[in-house]
């Protein structure tokens, strides 16, 4: 497939966001390729329920795939990171949430800065795709890859808010790969509670990185949410409502302050 025009992301939905609620803030970080979008509702399930809540959209994303190879593995970091500052302004308590490769971004910061929580959703713990750890070689020789077709991993998706890429940068897919090791190999240095959200359905990642998860990290309180017959990007699935419901949960046993 041909790469979006930038006027592909002219939607709402796709607009960072800040929805202001109690003292508990939660941080929505996308995937690979994708955008805001993807965590829209569960930002507004979660605002509903009187948490704070924003959504960013990583440096590069969003707009179009040049912009995106302009960006790299410390962009997506830093700026989640200074995102984290940003909610704490506001808020007694924060918690981190990842889709995929934010899922990696979620898992670094709880590695590298205080939080109260941290929420893993279909995150990666090894390369599926044994092309994967080969991109940076092959990123001066094929600059961009396109999606393949993805109905099955598509199916079942709300379009409204089905917003992403179709490629990427092939050095981009280098900074993925750098990315899961390096989330993977310091998984001991997180203490703070964990949550790991997998479908049973989902191809698109290893089937035991929720299980790596939860047996790698330092956490005392530690939970996972299998979710069935849902694609990768469950958080526009019909399973949002188990996400929101095990995530409140999960907010509300923290050890901290969570009232207005």
């Amino acid at each position: 497939m041909k790469p979006y025009d930038a006027s592909h992301f002219d939607h709402d939905v796709c607009k960072p966001f800040l929805l202001e609620g109690n003292g508990t803030g939660f941080l929505l970080i996308h995937g690979f390729t994708g955008s805001v979008a993807h965590m829209r509702p569960l930002g507004e399930a979660l605002h509903a329920r009187g948490y704070t809540v924003m959504g960013i959209n990583l440096p590069g994303h969003a707009t179009q795939e040049s912009d995106m190879a302009k960006t790299g593995w410390k962009d997506w970091l830093q700026a989640s990171k200074q995102a984290v500052l940003t909610l704490k302004e506001s808020c007694r308590s924060v918690a981190v949430c990842g889709l995929s490769m934010g899922g990696l971004l979620a898992l670094l910061i709880a590695e590298q800065m205080r939080v109260d929580a941290c929420v893993s959703i279909s995150t990666p713990m090894a390369a599926q795709n044994r092309l994967l750890p080969l991109a940076g070689l092959a990123a001066p020789f094929r600059p961009r890859v396109s999606w393949a077709s993805q109905s099955s991993h598509r199916s079942g998706l709300d379009k409204a808010y089905d917003f992403g890429y179709s490629g990427f940068p092939t050095k981009c897919a280098a900074d993925l790969y750098r990315l899961i090791r390096l989330a993977r190999q310091n998984l001991f240095a997180v203490n703070c509670p964990v949550l790991a959200v997998q479908s049973e359905a989902d191809q698109a990642i290893w089937p035991g990185s929720a299980d790596l998860i939860l047996q790698s990290v330092s956490s005392q309180r530690k939970q996972k949410l299998w979710l069935k017959d849902v694609p990768h990007v469950c958080t526009i699935s019909r399973e949002l409502q188990a996400i929101v419901e095990a995530m409140d949960d999960f907010a509300s046993e923290l050890e901290v302050d969570c009232s207005a």
